[in-house]
């Protein structure tokens, strides 16, 4: 794994834009296409304004997909992440996407939803994963305990309090009881079949779970720790969330 702590979020967002770009960049060249998976959430806000500005980029060749929505909320909810990627990402690309595959949390058949979002990814390979990292240690809405053997593309998840504390400190909801209970989440298997992952994740509070990440123990009551098993993961922090760290 390659480690960059950046000076401030902006020098951490560029250096972890550089990467994804570069990875896209290369996918175009070498099969005139690219495809990724991008993350939400206030960890991402830097990275996406930067990820959008990088140059060369002909985004009309490239699919995206996100990874995970919050079951039965709408996409005008301002917690939506399917009105979130339109907001800050889709509509951000200087050329329209080629596509974007976006999770309907309010799907009638949550099994005919994964059903269909798996078709899609299932085409090609994705090139690279645009992921941040949980207060829990959790990647997408996988929380610990994590189940690591899931062979689908995405699945629906209880998500803990320590998650959905998380949604209400970020501003996403007013308290905890407004948080669903449950979520579509990308499954741990499929994050890491990405051939490249670039993980975004600053502030004081992700420093805990980025330790574990990156220094702890290969384990599913940390999800991230995942990542230290990936042939191609940068880990791009801030000088606060790598406050921990002792290698």
């Amino acid at each position: 794994m390659k480690v960059y702590i950046g000076n401030d979020k902006q020098d951490m967002a560029a250096h972890a834009a550089k990467m994804a770009g570069d990875k896209v960049r290369e996918a175009i060249r070498l099969r005139g296409e690219a495809r990724i998976i991008v993350a939400t959430g206030a960890s991402q806000f830097e990275f996406l304004e930067a990820f959008v500005k990088e140059p060369d980029i002909d985004w009309t060749k490239v699919t995206g997909f996100h990874l995970d929505e919050y079951v039965g909320i709408a996409a005008t909810h301002k917690a939506s992440f399917r009105g979130y990627m339109r907001e800050r990402f889709v509509a951000k690309t200087p050329r329209p996407m080629k596509a974007f595959n976006e999770v309907n949390g309010e799907a009638a058949d949550p099994d005919a939803e994964i059903a269909r979002l798996e078709e899609l990814l299932r085409v090609a390979p994705i090139d690279v994963a645009c992921v941040g990292i949980g207060e829990n240690g959790h990647l997408a809405f996988n929380d610990p305990p994590a189940d690591i053997d899931c062979e689908r593309a995405y699945k629906v998840v209880p998500l803990d309090d320590k998650c959905r504390d998380q949604q209400v400190g970020e501003g996403w909801f007013a308290s905890r009881d407004e948080v669903p209970t449950h979520a579509f989440s990308m499954s741990m298997k499929q994050i890491l079949r990405s051939k490249s992952i670039v993980c975004t994740c600053p502030d004081t509070r992700k420093a805990e779970a980025v330790k574990g990440a990156l220094e702890g123990p290969v384990t599913n009551m940390l999800p991230s720790s995942f990542l230290q098993l990936h042939p191609d993961c940068g880990m791009f922090l801030d000088k606060s969330s790598a406050a921990l760290l002792t290698k």
